[in-house]
């Protein structure tokens, strides 16, 4: 294999086709250059994207991002230096395409639509990790696989997405965890939300999310324990349960990625991300998602690559989760 992350193809008229051997600016842009799945049969983990801006309650743009976010993860290659990890040695991956929306202007048939698309992966016994799409889409992802009862969730993000109904609607980027919260599909007490930052209006969420013990590590804490410690709480607080990582772009420091609807500034910077995420190899890791990243705020192409990169983080340590349970 060459250092451009691509080997030999096999000659011409051979079935064998391995989009990982192309090179990475030709064929159709799929995640990860994974390969595009007709069918859930004989696969470990899914790679979706959730095309949807429609819970924004402001600046929309996000329904872009998958897009994006597969054009430039055409740069990340197989294997993960920091881990140690090549994925697609551990796991079987493909990408399964985008949820397919019946009414681009109808946001709760968007969300039901979202949770059975979802349901479907779930019951092929296939890991989902996402990008968003703005952030309510997490909310039916786990209508769709907290079946077995409540679920643990790392979530990174600038804002506790614990606020209750805005303008007449409970399904916005600003809600999915207290909805998942109030219907029994997520447990508070093994929930911590690292990041919190930036100006408020009212304290209904923060409230919300302290309220029932979830774990709110505010950005000064984070930078004052470093982000050693604060893997440490992460992994204290959700324990040996199954548990879902979702990523909120906006988390990161605007400088790192200013393509998002929601910015606020001192927030994590990348690499601190990519260490956050790495030291939650080890846990019961069932999914994660990629969320807010909305391309026409960052002309440069800057946000959709972080949100490629963290994408493939997820996908590492997930995929070294599952094959642990495996053996």
């Amino acid at each position: 294999m060459s250092n451009d992350g691509y080997a030999k193809q096999p000659p011409v008229g051979s079935d064998k086709y391995d989009p990982m051997r192309e090179p990475r600016f030709s064929e159709i842009a799929t995640f990860m250059r994974a390969p595009l799945a007709d069918s859930l049969d004989n696969l470990d983990i899914g790679l979706v994207g959730v095309p949807t801006d429609l819970g924004v309650t402001n600046r929309a743009g996000a329904r872009h991002g998958p897009r994006e976010i597969r054009n430039a993860s055409s740069l990340i290659r197989t294997r993960n230096l920091a881990m140690g990890i090549n994925p697609y040695e551990l796991c079987r991956i493909a990408d399964l395409g985008d949820v397919r929306f019946s009414n681009r202007y109808d946001l709760d048939r968007q969300v039901a639509e979202i949770e059975s698309f979802y349901r479907d992966i779930h019951n092929a016994g296939v890991l989902p990790i996402s990008a968003g799409g703005d952030h309510s889409i997490t909310y039916p992802i786990f209508r769709a696989i907290a079946t077995e009862g409540p679920i643990g969730l790392v979530h990174i993000d600038a804002h506790t997405d614990t606020w209750g109904e805005v303008w007449g609607s409970k399904f916005h980027h600003g809600a999915p965890f207290r909805l998942a919260v109030e219907e029994g599909f997520l447990d508070p007490k093994r929930t911590i939300q690292i990041g919190i930052r930036g100006g408020q209006n009212f304290m209904d969420g923060i409230e919300f999310s302290q309220s029932n013990g979830m774990r709110v590590v505010f950005i000064e804490e984070f930078a004052e324990l470093g982000v050693k410690a604060i893997i440490d709480e992460a992994r204290r607080v959700v324990g040996g349960g199954p548990t879902y990582i979702s990523f909120d772009v906006d988390g990161l420091d605007p400088v790192y990625a200013p393509g998002t609807g929601t910015p606020e500034i001192g927030g994590i910077t990348t690499l601190e991300a990519q260490q956050l995420l790495r030291g939650l190899r080890g846990l019961n890791l069932i999914g994660g998602d990629v969320v807010e990243v909305a391309p026409p705020f960052d002309p440069s192409g800057n946000t959709a690559l972080v949100g490629a990169s963290l994408m493939f983080d997820i996908l590492c340590v997930v995929a070294d989760s599952l094959s642990a349970r495996k053996k």
